[in-house]
């Protein structure tokens, strides 16, 4: 798979930052001395923890070279590095009074290991925060599963799509073994999407990656056509000209044990 876009991912800022913001605005650490932020993309995130605990030493951290260099242009005033959550925990030398981690999770296999991971490089009494979207079952999922089994469309992808993220009940065990105390919410936003087109958009960022990256540019935009045929079927047009974009999200806050 190519490596992230941050222009592509941005183009949505706004929405995509939301969901941060309401998870730090949460956190209840009085005064955090270190933070990092795994999984911080374009440093969007990261800024608002900045933001949140201007005193504190914030670091972000993600997988991809194009988000990185994005977050330190846009962020000079924090600090990033490239890193890999299955394997690099070790690699950290200092530990975290925060652990956060904004819809980046489910990119990462086995969050039973993860989740543990993450605890471990915090500070007695430490907080983990995460959020992590649970709109596998949505219809734009749905859609694009039925595509890309389509009779033009099927054995034209070598891989799919693989939704990592757990059960609210998994996630509830998980945390309830390794933290003193937690709590877990669901929110959903509706988002508003100018058309079916912003759709596309928002995805060509994140989940149509595997797909389109198989592509050429002609069957780029013949694939995007069939995505958008589906889209109109399933998302009406509300009344003032807009399409309401259901997105549903997990949001957790766990105390080290």
């Amino acid at each position: 798979m190519s490596d992230w876009n941050s222009e592509q991912y941005l183009k949505f800022k706004k929405d995509r930052t939301q969901p941060s913001i309401d998870l730090a605005g949460r956190l209840y650490a009085e005064n955090p001395q270190r933070i990092i932020d795994i999984g911080c993309g374009p440093g969007n995130s990261t800024a608002v923890l900045k933001k949140r605990y201007p005193d504190a030493y914030v670091l972000g951290a993600d997988f991809s070279p194009n988000m990185i260099e994005k977050a330190k242009a846009e962020h000079d005033d924090i600090d990033f590095m490239i890193f890999d959550a299955t394997k690099d925990f070790e690699k950290l030398s200092d530990k975290f009074d925060i652990v956060f981690s904004n819809a980046c999770i489910q990119w990462v296999p086995n969050h039973q290991k993860l989740l543990k991971d993450m605890m471990s490089i915090l500070n007695s009494n430490g907080i983990m925060a995460i959020q992590v979207p649970i709109n596998e079952e949505q219809a734009v999922h749905r859609i694009i599963k039925k595509v890309i089994r389509t009779e033009k469309w099927n054995g034209r992808f070598t891989s799919t799509r693989e939704f990592y993220t757990l059960t609210e009940s998994e996630y509830f065990d998980i945390l309830s073994e390794i933290s003193t105390d937690f709590s877990l919410w669901k929110t959903i936003y509706c988002h508003r999407m100018p058309s079916h087109q912003s759709i596309i958009e928002w995805y060509k960022g994140t989940a149509l990656r595997p797909y389109l990256d198989a592509l050429d540019d002609m069957e780029k935009e013949e694939f995007e056509k069939d995505i958008l045929s589906e889209l109109k079927k399933e998302y009406p047009v509300q009344a003032n000209g807009e399409i309401m974009f259901r997105f549903p999200r997990l949001f957790m806050l766990a105390e080290k044990k």
